[in-house]
């Protein structure tokens, strides 16, 4: 940690006193190089605190006001500077934990099941990492419109959270074919949409999971970055679709912004969306938190206390 002058907000921003920031894997997508960014760099895409200043230019926000955000790197400080634009309002029922932990993850998972492939009742999906952060959000959101939802995990204690989250069938990926489990769980046929959060060590096998024309949404690498592949491949696989959305590219507009986040936040403030905090580390241990992350050691959310 080093320190450096308090920004000063420029005429849309809002300078915001950090209490709680989310670590997800973008962090270490920065950090690693994956995602490039000039050195040095403050890394954080997401946190929860109070409005220290506004510029000029805002009237939606004021000091004091409580306010989350996701997608605006710089949150591992003691003040953020963010477009007034990617601001949004806690609700009174939400704490600055539950703000900090859902931003990212909440609203990932509700693009991926509600417009990436927007799931219905009667649809299938295979969730990766069903008892993670965002995996456990994402099996939430599923259950939520009827889908059935198959859920992968390493051990019997994620297997127990997947299945309080709501996973109606769960495959130990340690210890199983997971692509040849799905296809006997629905009797042959796949799955309509794998959720992949893993990457490398899933990627291929997933395609091998879906049915004809499913989809394939890879939103994450956690194991890695997948190997670039023939799209040939998707043809006698079952004329696949393959995707790799971005949270930024879903949130493109306010308007979007606040329909995401207000749901997302209504969910939790309303007690219809479960959010699991992991565990929460000062500032000064971040690198811990990125070495637990990495490690694959999470059953929920990480955060830094500011």
């Amino acid at each position: 940690m080093r320190d450096v002058p308090k920004p000063v907000a420029g005429p849309t921003d809002v300078i915001v006193k950090v209490a709680v920031s989310g670590v997800n894997f973008i962090d270490v997508y920065f950090r690693t190089g994956l995602y490039k960014v000039p050195p040095p760099a403050v890394l954080g895409s997401e946190a929860a605190g109070l409005v220290d200043s506004v510029g000029s230019a805002v009237t939606e926000f004021a000091p004091g006001d409580r306010v989350a955000y996701a997608m605006h790197r710089g949150s591992y400080a003691e003040f953020a500077q963010v477009p007034a634009a990617q601001l949004v309002k806690i609700p009174d029922l939400v704490s600055f934990e539950q703000a900090a932990a859902v931003m990212l993850q909440g609203m990932t998972a509700h693009y991926l099941t509600r417009s990436t492939f927007p799931l219905k009742a009667g649809d299938t999906c295979l969730v990766h990492a069903a008892a993670g952060g965002t995996g456990a959000l994402v099996v939430q959101m599923a259950k939520a419109v009827g889908a059935r939802v198959i859920g992968t995990v390493s051990t019997p204690e994620k297997a127990a959270i997947a299945r309080a989250a709501g996973v109606d069938e769960v495959i130990f990926y340690t210890e199983q074919d997971f692509a040849a489990e799905a296809r006997r769980l629905t009797g042959g046929r796949g799955v309509d949409v794998v959720y992949d959060g893993v990457g490398k060590t899933t990627f291929e096998k997933g395609l091998d999971a879906l049915r004809p024309r499913g989809m394939m949404v890879l939103f994450g690498a956690a194991s890695g970055a997948v190997a670039s592949f023939d799209p040939q491949i998707l043809n006698p696989k079952g004329s696949l679709y393959v995707t790799r959305p971005s949270l930024a590219h879903y949130v493109g507009s306010r308007e979007e912004l606040l329909w995401r986040a207000t749901e997302v936040l209504d969910m939790v403030a309303h007690n219809t969306l479960d959010v699991r905090i992991d565990a929460t580390f000062p500032l000064a241990q971040a690198a811990d938190a990125h070495r637990a992350l990495e490690g694959r050691k999470s059953i929920g959310k990480f955060l830094l206390a500011i």
